[in-house]
């Protein structure tokens, strides 16, 4: 009883810090919207109320499905191999951006039966990963005991490494790259590399999909990657958070 009070009070203090940052930031974005739209009315007497929401709809729909106006041509490319293949590896990760999604019948009954084979079979590989981990860490911290003849200090010293190591792989030098490639800033490609290796995906950042930057072809097979062993790391860092809170 004491851990579900402290679980939904915990939820509660998070709604309510949440509302209080986020919901003046709605609020005025609402606004501006609604004047944008009776402007563009006011200004452009031959269109329509109902003719600008038709065409309002319909680019929100498109741009869900990946297309984007370009000039008089559209943008296409989120179904070609390399963005099919980084949405298998968000559906099997969980991590379910929810900025891209099968909409055929027989692609998302293909999507069911891929992620219940695949979310296993990507749960065996991340425990085998996180296993490869901790092992090399005690090969570690036992080789330093043999040769400084420490004891409690060796096993310290390599989980801290360890620790620093991942970080600075997993969290802190990607949104350099993302920097460079997506334009986006230190604190946004921080803010993608934790959302994505929790398996949150909120899908407010994706990489990739901006049709105004060309990316190179080893861009996303690297991202996948850094996803593959950055969700190990950070598992054994939860798994240690889990340990401290039992």
């Amino acid at each position: 009883l004491v851990l579900l009070a402290a679980y939904v009070g915990y939820l509660g203090l998070g709604a309510v810090v949440l509302q209080a940052l986020e919901r003046p930031a709605e609020v005025q974005a609402a606004q501006n919207l609604l004047r944008e739209h009776w402007e563009l009315l006011a200004n452009h007497t031959c269109l329509q109320g109902p003719a600008l929401q038709r065409l309002i709809e319909g680019i929100i729909q498109a741009y869900k499905s990946g297309i984007t106006l370009q000039g008089n041509t559209t943008s296409l490319g989120r179904w070609d191999y390399s963005g099919s293949f980084f949405f298998s590896i968000s559906a099997i990760t969980t991590i379910g951006y929810g900025n891209l999604s099968p909409s055929t019948a027989v692609g998302r009954i293909f999507c069911i039966v891929f992620a219940l084979f695949g979310i296993p079979l990507n749960l065996v590989l991340l425990n085998e990963i996180g296993h490869l981990m901790l092992l090399g860490v005690q090969r570690c911290a036992c080789r330093l005991e043999e040769v400084f003849h420490w004891q409690n200090k060796a096993s310290f010293l390599m989980k801290t490494c360890a620790l620093g190591t991942g970080l600075l792989l997993f969290l802190l030098l990607p949104p350099l790259l993302f920097s460079d490639k997506e334009g986006w800033s230190y604190e946004e490609g921080f803010y993608y590399s934790f959302i994505t290796l929790s398996t949150i995906g909120f899908g407010d950042y994706v990489i990739g999909m901006n049709p105004d930057r060309t990316y190179p072809s080893w861009y996303k097979n690297v991202v996948s990657l850094w996803i593959l062993f950055g969700m190990a790391w950070l598992a054994l860092v939860i798994k240690f958070c889990i340990n401290i809170l039992e």
